[in-house]
């Protein structure tokens, strides 16, 4: 890919870098459907950029040159990655996971944009600041601030992206595992992630001899498969916003009710399938079939559950007999 034009220094002026990879982006948006998962992250990732060029055009940062040339090696990054996809190479690994499920129907949209946002703070940030450090001759300390105001901005949008995209109260469930999979992700350890492995990446480079730069392409490699490794869980299959999802253990929930399934649609056996076979005589359980929620079972509580204790056949000694009391004692 091209270098994005340069940023001509001058106070106030948009920087045309910004202003041409929005362009670039919007030009992506006419490539793809609505519903793919790129497309997805990209109009995301677009309003980004169109907030950090008005940002800078209004004076908002502190080192206008240096905000300006890190938003478009940052930026650089991602249109790199689209362009290496679209010729039929291989995009970094922290990229892959979204371009390799971006039509997958089991993702929902909020996971295709923090899958995006994940790959690019994580390991694209990083980079970028190494890359304007370089282009300005500068230490990282002097971009510190504009990269907090930048995080700022990121934290804001994703808030936003996270409410617009997320499924209202009627279709998320507590047990929903969109739920606990997206709650595991913060865009803020991201940055802040990003801005140490920057500062790293930035001293591995000054050990002298061959040994600087083995390191720091060893660092920045690993950086980009472990930041891969989490786009690739945060596009874990979930079914779509019209159902209850898939279980924790891969079966799909069906709310309170379905065969086999616990509390929530949770399916309490392995995969989630109904127990139906009998066990093996001398095994656990032998002789007591598992009651799904709903079956008419004598004794049986809410949802179909048996409430008893061991009973023969379930490994447990026998019970005591009684001795006929009223009271129920149990004889000597």
């Amino acid at each position: 890919m091209g270098q994005i034009d340069e940023y001509t220094p001058g106070a106030g002026a948009e920087p045309p870098g910004v202003r041409a990879v929005a362009d670039r982006m919007r030009d992506f948006r006419s490539l793809w459907p609505a519903g793919d998962g790129v497309r997805v992250f990209n109009d995301v990732y677009l309003r980004v950029t169109q907030e950090i060029g008005r940002l800078a055009g209004a004076g908002a940062f502190r080192d206008h040159d240096g905000a300006a040339t890190l938003a478009v090696r940052f930026a650089e990054r991602y249109v790199a990655a689209v362009d290496a996809a679209a010729a039929g190479g291989r995009p970094p690994a922290c990229w892959r996971p979204l371009f390799a499920y971006r039509r997958h129907p089991g993702v929902r949209p909020l996971q295709f944009a923090l899958a995006g946002v994940n790959a690019h703070i994580g390991h694209d940030l990083a980079l970028a600041v190494v890359d304007t450090c370089r282009d300005l001759d500068c230490e990282p300390a002097r971009l510190e601030a504009d990269f907090e105001r930048v995080g700022e901005v990121l934290v804001l949008l994703e808030e936003r992206v996270r409410e617009e995209l997320m499924p209202g109260p009627d279709l998320l469930e507590v047990a929903d595992p969109m739920t606990h999979l997206l709650g595991c992700w913060s865009l803020e350890r991201a940055r802040d992630g990003a801005w140490l492995a920057a500062r790293s990446l930035w001293q591995l480079r000054r050990v002298p001899g061959p040994w600087g730069v083995e390191l720091a392409e060893g660092f920045a490699e690993r950086l980009d498969r472990s930041v891969g490794l989490v786009g690739r869980m945060l596009l874990t299959p979930l079914g779509s916003t019209g159902t209850r999802g898939i279980g924790f253990c891969g079966a799909r929930s069906h709310g309170i009710g379905s065969h086999g399934a616990g509390p929530y649609g949770i399916a309490p056996h392995g995969i989630g399938k109904p127990r139906t076979e009998a066990p093996q005589a001398g095994t656990p359980g032998a002789g007591t079939p598992r009651v799904g929620p709903g079956a008419k079972t004598p004794g049986a509580g809410p949802r179909g559950v048996v409430a008893r204790g061991p009973g023969p056949g379930d490994g447990a000694p026998p019970r005591p007999q009684s001795s006929g009391s009223s009271t129920g004692a149990i004889s000597s």
